[in-house]
């Protein structure tokens, strides 16, 4: 095992923890384990994470960074209310896990840390103001202004898929959640169909593409970013909506800023693990 200074990134989600090593920017070891998905106790699911951090630990970890889809007290690291895992409402972690192995812990937001370690390690190392969009099984943002994630009070800002949006809210259109919502199919199986042809699949996606506009509208006009860097499943199938997404942007009150707006897919491996490493730098 290398002994150099390392730090290790977990991307803590209701279905996988996911952790790994990073050092010089590079991920030089990995384990993904499954969220205890019928845990009886927190504590139970705290097992699972010490042992997945100590699957990739070795002597030259300097410190762990963890991103929880979650909103977080940055200060004393205690993460509140986490999505889809049981028993989690408010959890002393940054104490919990120092206290285990005697380095500093950082814990953010998953979709922050996704806008950090594109700040970091992607496309926006030389781009002082954009969101990080994460547009998976939900959708969530990360902001950074002026080169820094926005100070904000709760670590609840960038949360625009909650925003309302039609009869729902905005995640419930903008998501891989999605097609099974409105379309009574999984994203999986609806991508298959459209990379096939399937007509009704390349309707929904059609569709997705004028939800991922309003997404980005609502972005701009709050915002109002350099860039917008798309991460997760759904963004990694973009050219099935990128065509009526730029279609339904053309209607925008300020066409100047669309204009200027540079959208970009990220090309980050392992996005979640080098995310949440991003936090100890």
């Amino acid at each position: 095992m290398g002994k150099g200074n390392s730090n290790i990134g977990v991307d803590l989600g209701g279905t996988n923890m996911r952790a790994g090593r990073i050092m010089d920017g590079i991920l030089v070891a990995k384990n993904t384990i499954p969220t205890p998905k019928q845990a009886k106790s927190c504590e139970e699911t705290l097992s699972a994470l010490i042992n997945v951090i100590r699957s990739v630990w070795d002597d030259g970890v300097k410190a762990i960074g963890i991103g929880v889809p979650s909103v977080v007290d940055r200060k004393s690291g205690i993460v509140y209310n986490v999505v889809n895992i049981p028993h989690w409402e408010k959890v002393h972690l940054k104490e919990i896990l120092e206290k285990e192995f005697s380095v500093p812990v950082h814990i953010d937001n998953d979709a922050n840390c996704f806008a950090l370690g594109e700040r970091i390690f992607g496309d926006g190392q030389d781009v002082e103001n954009f969101v990080g969009l994460t547009l998976g099984t939900g959708l969530g943002g990360g902001i950074i202004q002026q080169g820094r994630l926005l100070a904000d009070a709760n670590c609840g800002s960038g949360e625009f898929g909650m925003l309302p949006y039609k009869d729902k809210i905005l995640e419930y259109y903008c998501s891989g959640s999605y097609f099974m919502n409105v379309w009574g199919v999984n994203g999986k199986d609806m991508y298959t169909r459209a990379v096939k042809g399937d007509e009704e699949a390349l309707e929904a996606y059609r569709q997705l593409g004028i939800h991922v506009a309003a997404a980005i509208k609502i972005v701009v006009l709050t915002v109002d970013p350099e860039m917008i860097i798309f991460g997760g499943s759904v963004a990694a199938t973009h050219e099935l909506f990128e065509e009526s997404m730029r279609e339904n942007l053309k209607d925008f009150d300020y066409p100047n800023s669309i204009k200027k707006l540079q959208i970009r897919y990220s090309t980050m491996e392992d996005p979640g693990i080098i995310g949440a490493a991003s936090l100890c730098y």
